[in-house]
C-alpha cells in the first residue's frame, strides 16, 4: 500500500472528528450555555418552536399511562383481551387511563408530523443541525413502531387482523427480489411473527418491543436530539434573521409549561367524554377468534392511512419504492436540500401536508370512488 492509501483512513477519522466537534462543541456543553444564556428568536414562525416540547409532553403521558396499564395487562393470547376489559370495566380510573393513553398516542404522532413538516419548511436542518434533524426522523420511525406494536396488544379482532395484513405485506416484497434474496422478506416476517401464524409468540415479541426495545431506542435517540437542540438553540427559520429574542429560561420554559397544562386539560376532557373505541363498530373489538371469519372494516390506525390507501390503489412495488425513497430523502434532507430556498421548502412541505390531510380524512371516499369506477 502506498502513502496515499494509508492517509485515507486518517483523513476520514479527522473529518469525522471535526464533524462531531462542530455539532457538539465542548464549550457549549454546560448549563450556562444550554439553558441560562440560551435565546429564542421571535418572529411569525415562533409558534413552531413549541411543537417539539409538545411531542415530549405527549411522550411523557404515554410513559406514565403505559406503566399504569402494565399493572393489569396480561401478555397472553388467553388473557390479554380479558385483562384489558377488566381494566376498563372494573378498575377505578382504568377506562380513563386507557383512553388517555390512546388519545395521547394519536396526539403525539399528529404533533410529531406537524413538527417535522414545519422544521423542514423552516430549513432548520442546516449546518450544524444535521444530527438534530436525523435524530428527529429516527424518532418518527420509532414512534410508528410504537403504534404498530401497541395496536396488537388488546388482542381483539381488528388488532390481530390488521397485524396479519401488516406482516403479510412484508412477505410480498419477496416476489420483487431476484434469486435467494426473495426468501429474505419471508424470514424477516417469521422473525417478527415468531411462529407460523400470528399467535402467542407474536404477542410476546410485540409486547417486548413495545415496552422494552422501542422505549430504550427512543430514550437514546431522544437524548441525542435534546442535547443537539439545546447546544445549537432554535434555528432562525426565516430568511431575514429576527432581532427580537426572549430568554429560554424562564420565559420560554414557562410558556411551554402553560401549553402543556392546557393540553393536559384537553386530553383528560377528551378521554372522559369520548372513548377512543367509539369510532369503531363493536364486532371489531370482540376477542380474537382464530376460527371465525374476518369482520368488515379492518384497517390500521389513522396514522398509517398515508401508506394503507396507496397500497390498496397502486402496485405494491411502486408504493414500497416511493416510501423507501421518501425515508431516504428525509434522512438525507440536510444535504439534498442544502442550497434550496425556504420558499421552495415551504411549497414542498405544504404539498406533503396536503397529501397527509386528504388521504387521512378522505382516503376511504377516494378508495370507494376509484374502486367503483373500475
Amino acid at each position: 500500500m502506498n502513502a496515499r492509501s494509508h492517509g485515507r483512513p486518517a483523513r476520514l477519522v479527522t473529518t469525522l472528528v471535526r464533524f462531531m466537534a462542530d455539532r457538539f462543541p465542548m464549550h457549549k456543553l454546560n448549563v450556562e450555555a444550554m439553558i441560562q444564556k440560551k435565546e429564542v428568536p421571535l418572529h411569525k414562525m415562533s409558534w413552531a418552536y413549541y411543537l417539539g416540547g409538545l411531542v415530549l409532553f405527549f411522550f411523557g403521558i404515554q410513559l406514565i399511562t403505559g406503566l399504569l396499564l402494565l399493572f393489569y395487562y396480561q401478555p397472553s393470547v388467553s388473557d390479554a383481551h380479558a385483562s384489558v376489559e377488566y381494566l376498563t370495566r372494573y378498575v377505578p380510573g382504568g377506562a380513563l387511563i386507557r383512553n388517555v393513553h390512546a388519545w395521547s398516542s394519536s396526539a403525539m404522532i399528529l404533533t410529531l408530523l406537524v413538527h417535522l413538516i414545519t422544521t423542514f419548511a423552516m430549513k432548520a436542518f442546516e449546518r450544524p443541525r444535521e444530527l438534530t434533524w436525523i435524530s428527529g426522523v429516527l424518532l418518527l420511525l420509532i414512534t410508528f413502531g410504537f403504534g404498530f406494536t401497541g395496536y396488537l396488544l388488546p388482542w381483539h379482532q381488528i388488532a390481530v387482523s390488521a397485524t396479519k395484513i401488516g406482516l403479510g405485506s412484508i412477505e410480498l416484497l419477496g416476489q420483487y427480489l431476484p434469486g435467494s434474496l426473495a426468501d429474505i422478506p419471508t424470514r424477516v416476517k417469521e422473525a417478527i411473527q415468531g411462529e407460523a401464524s400470528v399467535g402467542q409468540a407474536t404477542l410476546s415479541r410485540f409486547f417486548a418491543a413495545h415496552v422494552v426495545l422501542l422505549p430504550l431506542a427512543a430514550f437514546a435517540v431522544l437524548g441525542l436530539h435534546l442535547v443537539s437542540v439545546q447546544v445549537h438553540g432554535m434555528s432562525q427559520g426565516v430568511d431575514v434573521p429576527s432581532r427580537r429574542t426572549e430568554r429560554f429560561f424562564p420565559f420560554f420554559v414557562l410558556k411551554d409549561a402553560s401549553l402543556w397544562g392546557v393540553m393536559f386539560f384537553v386530553l383528560v376532557a377528551l378521554a372522559l367524554c369520548v372513548p377512543f373505541e367509539s369510532f369503531f363498530s363493536y364486532p371489531l373489538f370482540e376477542p380474537y377468534d382464530p376460527l371465525g371469519s374476518t369482520p368488515d372494516g379492518i384497517k390500521p390506525e389513522w396514522y398509517f392511512y398515508f401508506v394503507y390507501y396507496p397500497l390498496e390503489l397502486l402496485p405494491f412495488w411502486l408504493v414500497n419504492l416511493l416510501m423507501g425513497a421518501a425515508v431516504g430523502v428525509l434522512l438525507l434532507a440536510p444535504w439534498i436540500f442544502k442550497g434550496t430556498s425556504r420558499k421552495t421548502l415551504r411549497m414542498l412541505a405544504a404539498g406533503a401536508a396536503t397529501y397527509l390531510v386528504v388521504i387521512t380524512l378522505f382516503g376511504d371516499a377516494i378508495y370507494e370512488m376509484l374502486k367503483g369506477g373500475h
